[in-house]
């Protein structure tokens, strides 16, 4: 608009140019100004030499000080007749060297690693999680929820009235068993909650030749298709707020919404089947059904199709937690393999990592194409299918 309201008051008046574009003439007139760096500061004469700074510093990080807030080093100091500099300054000069902040000794842990984890298809990646449901009177329920990442197919699910590692190595344990897992084919991902971490679930993995992965902490994206799955079901037009009757009215409830998600729901993210198609692959039949749907309607009105033969939605060839971006020298690792987020319970080994390409606007466009499938993952209504649940 400058540039414009510059060109326009060569032709009239620059009042005029300005207030026909609405640009405020201060604006204009600021612009011709060409734009000078700052006059550095100058250096007060009552200001501490860089000698007597130093000295402060090191007084402050001396093996005596070092846990004292500078406050309290400036009255120590102050008691036994010795002055350096006011408490503030003790802190400016702190603060010069990136040095305000705890000063106790204190444990600092390294960044948890980024779990990446790929499933190319159906028991190689689970994701696991418990949310609260609620009873009468201000009792708590506890959803117990194995998803297949895949095909996001519900694999196993219990309601409890407590939430515990014994219950969980339950529930994990028949559901491995009812989906005939074996040694070193699948992967566990959850959050880092105490069940999760828990050494009852650790060792049953162990036995089971499972790998298991957790979040990072207080990173719920990390587990995504385990909460996006929680939200489906509390955003259900029939949840209820409360289930009044008790225990059995929530796992009635459960089972016929497990039901309808796994039979009836198409999701987006899986070309529009249901996860129970996608799990117990039926996925090419019903493609082809489909394909000979559209063929048909394609020969009775080809002028409809302006792009040509119609094709069905596809599936995805694979689904990811935390795809690492293409580029960058990222290891990905498959699904079975340990890597730096995953606490292998067998020997299996590590995966040679793959170098994505260099092309950072594919790149780009793939990773957003990945988190749109994942955002697309949503839900809506029920019917009956036994669930694999325990009472408690």
């Amino acid at each position: 608009m400058i540039e414009a309201a510059e060109a326009l008051g060569k032709k009239v008046n620059v009042s005029a140019a300005c207030r026909v574009l609405g640009v405020p003439r201060s604006t204009l007139y600021r612009a011709r100004q060409p734009r000078t760096a700052p006059a550095p500061r100058p250096t007060s004469s009552r200001a501490m030499s860089q000698d007597e700074k130093a000295g402060v510093r090191a007084k402050l990080n001396s093996e005596r000080f070092c846990d004292c807030a500078p406050r309290e080093v400036y009255g120590t100091l102050l008691d036994e007749g010795v002055y350096h500099c006011h408490w503030r300054t003790m802190y400016r000069i702190l603060e010069e060297h990136d040095e305000v902040r705890e000063r106790r000794d204190q444990c600092r842990r390294p960044a948890a690693p980024k779990p990446a984890l790929e499933a190319t298809g159906p028991n190689q990646l689970w994701s696991w999680d418990i949310t609260q449901l609620k009873g009468p009177n201000g009792v708590q329920y506890y959803l117990y929820v194995i998803i297949d990442v895949f095909s996001r197919y519900v694999v196993g699910w219990m309601i409890a009235r407590q939430e515990s590692a014994e219950l969980a190595e339950k529930l994990i344990s028949e559901t491995c068993a009812k989906q005939g897992i074996g040694p070193e084919q699948l992967t566990l991902h959850a959050d880092r909650g105490s069940t999760m971490r828990s050494k009852t679930v650790a060792q049953l993995l162990i036995d089971l030749g499972v790998a298991k992965s957790h979040s990072r902490p207080y990173t719920p994206t990390d587990n995504a298709y385990s909460e996006a799955q929680f939200k489906t079901l509390k955003y259900r037009p029939d949840y209820p707020e409360e289930f009044k009757e008790g225990i059995n009215q929530g796992r009635n409830w459960a089972r016929a919404f497990f039901g309808w998600y796994n039979q009836e729901h198409r999701h987006t993210g899986l070309g529009l089947m249901t996860p129970e198609t996608v799990h117990y692959g039926r996925v090419e039949s019903v493609r082809r059904k489909r394909q000979e749907v559209l063929d048909a309607a394609y020969a009775a009105h080809p002028e409809r199709f302006v792009g040509g033969r119609p094709t069905p939605p596809q599936l995805p060839k694979e689904v990811w937690i935390n795809q690492p971006a293409k580029g960058h020298d990222e290891v990905s690792h498959s699904v079975g393999s340990a890597n730096s987020a995953i606490e292998s319970g067998t020997q299996a080994e590590v995966s040679n990592p793959t170098l994505a390409s260099s092309d950072e606007s594919k790149c780009r466009a793939r990773v957003k194409r990945v988190r749109k499938g994942i955002d697309k993952s949503r839900i809506l209504h029920s019917k009956s299918q036994p669930e694999l649940s325990q009472s408690c």
